[in-house]
């Protein structure tokens, strides 16, 4: 790029900044923001305070079933995501010297088969414990060495949800919460808080705890690995006075209201004070200082035009003609 070329896209870029900022100040002394106040009627209602938070559905106990010895599978009797019971017997191997010795039997037909089985029993593969198989990984006829997890089990699914410090207080063991699958997002399960971690985890400078969250009862299309949703019920309260927590304001410890002023609108509002109960960020309590039916003022804020009928310059029309001209 010549010189000549750099000096045009430098005049340019000038050009577009004086313009730009010449417009922001036109339509910034165009504008002005009142502040004017709506009536509200206080009405009983109820909150509910939640504490929203993510996780991934996992196995509270994760056995993985691994052969004593080097062998192959005989037979398999269960299919992933069987429930069983702990001692069932979940598949039939052969060591590696028994495998060897059938092979050899089979070269002499059927009957020295059975003979060598009927001697030489196969081994069973038991369940570990009570639960479901969440992975088969051999099939009848194939070999494995005692590091391989042919079986794997899970006793029951949980959530683990992260929840941020700020809010960990809140959380108790017992406590009702809702889970949310991304994959099933209109279905909801109802659960509870089983266990609390002691150890924090810190990601990104953001401190949290994993929290199990237990289904009261696990629906079948529940899969360990799925992205979970769960809302905590921290504290909920009905047919309470409830106000718009904007509405309130806090001067020197006091929480107060604005009420309208007897003497009419143009008078300033009154203050009154009010005591608090609980809020959600949206309503708040009113423990006492209203009744239903009080109408109290609630700030609102207006951005208008300082000179009605002026137009801008930049518009499309571009500037108001004035008469006689062409």
């Amino acid at each position: 790029m010549n010189a000549t070329n750099t000096k045009k896209i430098g005049i340019a870029l000038a050009a577009v900044l004086i313009l730009g900022f010449a417009g922001f100040k036109l339509l910034r002394n165009k504008t002005e923001t009142a502040m004017t106040y709506v009536e509200h009627i206080v009405k009983k209602g109820s909150i509910s305070v939640q504490i929203l938070s993510t996780g991934v559905v996992q196995p509270e106990n994760k056995v993985e079933i691994k052969p004593p010895i080097p062998g192959r599978i005989e037979k398999v009797l269960i299919m992933e995501g069987a429930v069983v019971k702990k001692g069932q017997v979940l598949a039939w191997m052969s060591s590696t010297e028994r495998a060897a010795m059938l092979d050899a039997a089979s070269a002499k037909g059927p009957q020295e088969v059975k003979d060598w089985e009927e001697m030489y029993r196969a081994t069973p593969i038991l369940a570990a414990i009570n639960g479901t198989v969440i992975q088969k990984n051999v099939e009848s006829g194939q070999t494995f060495t005692t590091q391989d997890a042919i079986l794997v089990m899970s006793d029951r699914l949980t959530v683990k949800a992260q929840v941020d410090e700020t809010d960990i207080a809140q959380i108790k063991l017992k406590q009702k919460a809702k889970i949310t699958l991304d994959a099933y997002p209109e279905e909801t399960i109802e659960a509870q808080v089983d266990q609390i971690a002691f150890d924090a985890k810190t990601v990104n400078n953001v401190t949290t705890y994993i929290v199990d969250v237990l289904p009261d009862v696990a629906p079948v299309y529940m899969r360990s690995g799925m992205t979970a949703n769960v809302i905590f019920n921290v504290q909920s309260k009905n047919d309470i006075i409830v106000v718009p927590t904007e509405s309130i304001k806090n001067i020197e410890g006091l929480s107060l209201v604005m009420t309208p002023n007897p003497n009419g609108v143009t008078e300033k509002p009154l203050e009154r004070e009010v005591q608090l109960g609980l809020t959600d960020g949206k309503k708040t309590e009113i423990v006492s200082g209203l009744n239903v039916g009080d109408i109290i003022l609630v700030q609102e804020f207006k951005v208008s035009d300082k000179k009605s009928g002026s137009s801008n310059p930049f518009s499309p029309m571009g500037a108001p003609r004035t008469r006689g001209g062409r």
